[in-house]
């Protein structure tokens, strides 16, 4: 064959491949880099062979795994997510938690792999209950999704992921950048307030109360969160550049076109806990909703005076959200990334603790964020107090997201942290919807059979007994000596287990055993003599 034919039918069929990429949606990657996309898929393909020889382990990389990214692209895709031949983990020598099942309990895990994927696994509390807040409820989903603003993901990753909280029957928070357009799929809201007060502002840049109502009448907002800190960058406000503002951005944050855009770092409307629980009130009292906190965990002065101005409960916060120094999905200056505020499980322990110290702990709801996107890490929290999780970088994965770290750049290769129309249209929002859905549905799948398997009826009633910290193959230390727990704490009271175990054994898959021979059921069940 003549080498212009060889060319020629090369050319074709490489411009076929284009055509294909550009015009089909299943991926984002193809879609927005036609045909050398495939090179990708094709060292994702071999990479655990090229790891093992000349790369890295399954669990090397950072911030999420192999395996860990694995887990999550399979979940969204309802494609088989089990393991073989065993843990590839470093168990002789590594540090790592196991969780203590149970040999005989009143519950027992579904064995089938699908079973409890449309799982109703509900909040064991109430949300504004106890402060009797007029819109109070119960969250139909454990597992939510976290605060990520429009202006940082792009219109079609924030519609996705609202899209996804509708399927998946959970909350989707919207950040501090304003509720927009794209939050309006369908999907339960939470609203959060950040200290640039955007969506809810006068043309002072102040808070206005009045706009805020309007903000929340549009749109089915359940819950109110107030940013003091994240754990990207805490104690530290954000800059959105002038370049990356659109007239859409301008709109519903309310700023000027062509300047850049600070978002301080402390609220100007309260200074200290007492003014703050004013401004927690006021909030709740004129729209009727649930208001909480979000905050990562450094000196615990603000916690203690919290804590104690609550105990009188004339004023409080329906819900806290701790946020570890471990999560992240805006930029930062590298020393924040690493260096400020604890870890989730060291500062969401030390924040409960108060709390259940100060008998409060039923009263508020605790929301643990940072890493939470995976069932063990998702575990500890709730055996650590945590009734319900949110969710980012996972849920960002679950819609495309390969860990490319060019959030900050604005050039993310998937579509999902960009305002570049050209990369977000590579993001179908319909089909990215659907995975993120099943993501939620698959963590919240796992997270019931691992409770069940210990024993209790959802993952809430786990509690700090359940769970080891080992060293390697050496020793375990239980989590709750670990954490300094006292013998009643990282579970709910008495009220609530009863209450959440009627909920779960009435609507909750659970596994058993096989028919047994009448002596075993005389064994159980004696007859009379």
């Amino acid at each position: 064959m003549k080498p212009k034919v060889v060319l020629s039918a090369v050319a074709a069929g490489i411009a076929g491949v284009a055509a294909h990429d550009l015009t089909q949606k299943r991926h984002s990657l193809m879609r927005n880099f036609p045909v050398i996309a495939h090179a990708r898929f094709a060292l994702e393909e071999i990479g655990p062979e090229l790891r093992q020889y000349i790369v890295t382990g399954n669990d090397e990389e950072r911030p999420f795994s192999r395996d860990q990214r694995s887990w999550i692209y399979a979940s969204s895709k309802m494609e088989n997510n089990y393991t073989g031949f065993g843990t590839d983990n470093d168990v002789e020598n590594a540090e790592y938690v196991i969780f203590k099942h149970h040999t005989f309990a009143p519950v027992a895990a579904p064995t089938g792999t699908h079973a409890a994927d449309d799982v109703w696994l509900p909040c064991g509390k109430i949300l504004g209950g106890p402060r009797g807040r007029r819109d109070a409820f119960r969250p139909d989903s454990v597992v939510n999704i976290s605060a990520m603003s429009f202006g940082s993901l792009s219109g079609n990753a924030i519609a996705a992921l609202n899209g996804g909280a509708k399927l998946a029957g959970c909350l989707h928070n919207t950040g501090e950048g304003g509720l927009s357009a794209h939050h309006r799929q369908g999907g339960d809201l939470t609203l959060q307030i950040g200290t640039a007060y955007f969506g809810c502002r006068d043309d002072e840049g102040r808070f206005d109360l009045d706009t805020l109502m309007r903000v929340v009448e549009s749109a089915p907002v359940r819950a109110i969160e107030i940013k003091l800190s994240q754990g990207a960058k805490p104690g530290l406000g954000g800059m959105l550049p002038a370049a990356k503002i659109t007239p859409e951005i301008a709109e519903i944050r309310g700023i000027p076109l062509g300047k850049d855009c600070a978002s301080p770092s402390r609220h100007a409307e309260f200074n200290d806990v007492d003014s703050m629980l004013d401004f927690v009130e006021r909030i709740a009292q004129a729209t009727g909703k649930p208001v909480g906190i979000k905050s990562a965990i450094g000196e615990m002065g603000f916690w203690e005076s919290l804590a104690g101005q609550m105990q009188s409960r004339s004023r409080g916060v329906d819900f806290i959200t701790v946020d570890g120094g471990e999560g992240g999905t805006g930029a930062a200056p590298l020393v924040f990334t690493d260096a400020v505020a604890l870890p989730l499980r060291v500062g969401f322990a030390r924040v409960y603790s108060l709390f259940a110290e100060a008998g409060l702990s039923d009263d508020v709801v605790f929301i643990g964020s940072g890493k939470l996107g995976l069932p063990d890490n998702a575990l500890v929290a709730f055996a650590l107090g945590a009734d319900m999780v949110n969710v980012a970088r996972e849920a960002m994965m679950s819609i495309g997201c390969i860990q490319a770290q060019k959030c900050h750049t604005d050039h993310c290769p998937t579509g999902v942290a960009t305002q570049s129309k050209w990369l977000a249209r590579g993001l179908d929002p319909t089909l990215k919807a659907e995975r993120a859905a099943n993501y939620i549905r698959t963590l919240r799948r796992d997270l019931l059979k691992v409770s069940e398997a210990c024993g209790v009826w959802h993952p809430s009633l786990l509690d700090a007994d359940d769970v080891e910290i080992m060293d390697g193959n050496r020793r375990g230390t239980p989590l709750r000596v670990v954490y300094g727990y006292q013998p009643t704490w990282g579970a709910p009271g008495p009220r609530i287990r009863d209450e959440i175990t009627a909920l779960m054994s009435q609507t909750a898959p659970a596994g058993g055993s096989a028919p047994s021979t009448d002596e075993a059921v005389q064994a159980v069940v004696p007859s009379e003599s």
